[in-house]
C-alpha cells in the first residue's frame, strides 16, 4: 500500500508539474496583438518583457497560485481574462476567485489569525496597510524584489510609476502591496460664485478669511 501510494503521489506530482506544453513567446505575441492594445509600450518592448516572463517562468510550469479579491468589473476582467493569459504564456494557473468585500476581509483575516495558507495572494484594500505592516504577517515587497524574489521581479517593473503607492507603503517605508486599480474622486464647484466679489465680501465678513 505504502509503495503504491508513492507511486501515485510521485506520478500525480509529475502531471502537476509538467505544465501546459503550449506556453511561450507564441502564445505572448498573440495576446499582445489580440488584447495587450493598446499600451504605452511599443509591440518590442512587449515582446521583450514577454520574453522575460517566459523564461522566468519556466523553473514553475505547471504550479497552481490561489488569489483571491472583491468582485467588482477590473478583478473580474483579470479572473477571467489576465488568468488565462499568464497560464498560456507562462504555465503557470492562477485560480482568481471572487467573493463579495466582506469575504475577503474575513479571509485575509483568517489567515493571519490561524497561520493557514488560505490563498496565496489577496487583492485588498490599502485600508489594511497599518495591519500589514504591523503584524508582519504579509510580504515586505520591498525587501523581497530586492533579495529572494530578485530573480521574479520584472525589471522592467516602473514602482514609481504606480498611482496610490503611498497608501500602500507602510510607516516603516516598506511597500507591502502594489496598487491594482483606483477609485477616481470627482469634484465639481461653482467658479463663477468664486469670482463674483459680492460673494467674497460676505465670505470674508463671515469666516474671516479670503475665498478661494
Amino acid at each position: 500500500m505504502r509503495k503504491l501510494l508513492l507511486t501515485a503521489v510521485a506520478a500525480a506530482a509529475l502531471m502537476a508539474f509538467q505544465g501546459p506544453a503550449w506556453a511561450g513567446m507564441a502564445e505572448a505575441e498573440k495576446w499582445i496583438n489580440d488584447e495587450f492594445q493598446p499600451s504605452t509600450l511599443t509591440k518590442d518592448e512587449q515582446m521583450k518583457e514577454m520574453e522575460w516572463f517566459v523564461n522566468a517562468a519556466q523553473p514553475f510550469a505547471g504550479m497552481e497560485i490561489n488569489v483571491l479579491s472583491e468582485t467588482i468589473p477590473t478583478h473580474t476582467y483579470e479572473s477571467e481574462t489576465l488568468t488565462k493569459a499568464f497560464e498560456e504564456i507562462t504555465g503557470i494557473k492562477v485560480n482568481h476567485q471572487l467573493l463579495g468585500e466582506g469575504e475577503v476581509v474575513q479571509a485575509v483575516q483568517t489567515q493571519m489569525q490561524t497561520n493557514r495558507n488560505l490563498y496565496d495572494a489577496y487583492i485588498n484594500d490599502s485600508d489594511l496597510i497599518g495591519t500589514h505592516s504591523r503584524l508582519q504577517l504579509a510580504v515586505n515587497l520591498t525587501d523581497w524584489m530586492a533579495g529572494e524574489g530578485a530573480d521574479v521581479t520584472n525589471p522592467m517593473l516602473d514602482i514609481e510609476d504606480f498611482m496610490g503607492k503611498s497608501f500602500t507603503t507602510g510607516p516603516d517605508g516598506k511597500l507591502y502591496q502594489l496598487p491594482d486599480q483606483q477609485f477616481a474622486n470627482l469634484y465639481w464647484f461653482r467658479k463663477d460664485w468664486f469670482d463674483r466679489d459680492d460673494l467674497k465680501a460676505r465670505f470674508k465678513e463671515k469666516y474671516g478669511y479670503d475665498l478661494g
